[in-house]
């Protein structure tokens, strides 16, 4: 369970590691900042996430992860501050500009087609970012180019089996394999996932895990998560956020026995188990 220490209104300055190390992180911000209408939901935020790795944010409710996440893809713009991918500033890119860049995204809620199978899906995706684009009126033969790799990328996320099932058939863990899968087909370097486990049963959370531990090969995760088992189990390096500034970072088990964080965030129930 998350807790806020509500009497704790400011954090110490913070700066990754990372910059003092000289290392060149393949995602960063610099002084991330976003308003709205008077709240500031991301305040300054510096973060390096170092390339091949899985970075999770953590925080509660109205800490900014969303936010932030929505800076980082092009879906908002920032009030302030600089983002960069593998050194390059993207700031303000929109998101078909940052997705060709390589970096791809999950959402928090399911959003598919639900008459079209599994298998159409991942076929548009893979059409979106070929040279066709999203040329809904193109023959079934020319989309049929792209059977071969969609049918990889299922069988890499587990629904092989379920290529022909439409959408609205499958159980919600499936479907959320399957938006991993439509992210996936951008090829990315960089794959950002927004609580891939939430709403998740035990048997679920399990597949996911697992999933995203297998997808990892070769490219960065960045992942919101609330359940603190799941980023125990695939988090290289933890970012606590609070009222969308940086409050710690580091690995798992350091950020979790941290005194702020216990104190800010981790009710006592949480820390013993």
């Amino acid at each position: 369970m998350w807790l806020i220490d509500i009497s704790t209104n400011t954090h110490p300055s913070y700066v990754s590691p990372m910059r003092h190390q000289g290392v060149e992180p393949v995602l960063s911000t610099h002084m991330l900042t976003r308003d709205f209408r008077g709240f500031r939901a991301v305040d300054g935020v510096d973060l390096a996430v170092a390339a091949g790795t899985v970075h999770a944010l953590v925080g509660p409710n109205g800490a900014g992860k969303t936010t932030l996440f929505n800076l980082l893809t092009g879906f908002l713009k920032p009030t302030s501050g600089r983002i960069e991918v593998a050194g390059r500033d993207i700031t303000g890119l929109p998101p078909e500009r940052i997705a060709g860049l390589g970096v791809a995204r999950s959402f928090q809620i399911t959003s598919l087609f639900p008459q079209l199978t599994a298998r159409e899906h991942v076929e548009l995706a893979l059409q979106g970012r070929g040279r066709l684009g999203w040329q809904f009126w193109r023959s079934a033969k020319l989309l049929g180019r792209y059977r071969e790799r969609a049918d990889e990328l299922l069988a890499m996320v587990g629904l092989e089996e379920l290529a022909e099932v439409p959408s609205d058939a499958l159980p919600y863990g499936r479907k959320r394999a399957l938006e991993l899968a439509l992210a996936l087909a951008l090829e990315p370097d960089v794959l950002l996932l927004d609580e891939p486990t939430a709403g998740m049963g035990l048997e679920d959370v399990d597949r996911t895990v697992e999933l995203v531990g297998r997808v990892r090969a070769g490219r960065t995760v960045v992942l919101v998560e609330h359940n603190m088992s799941v980023v125990g189990r695939l988090a290289d390096r933890v970012t606590v956020l609070q009222a969308g500034r940086v409050l710690a970072e580091g690995p798992y088990d350091e950020v979790r026995a941290d005194p702020r964080v216990i104190t800010a965030y981790l009710g006592a129930a949480d820390v013993a188990g």
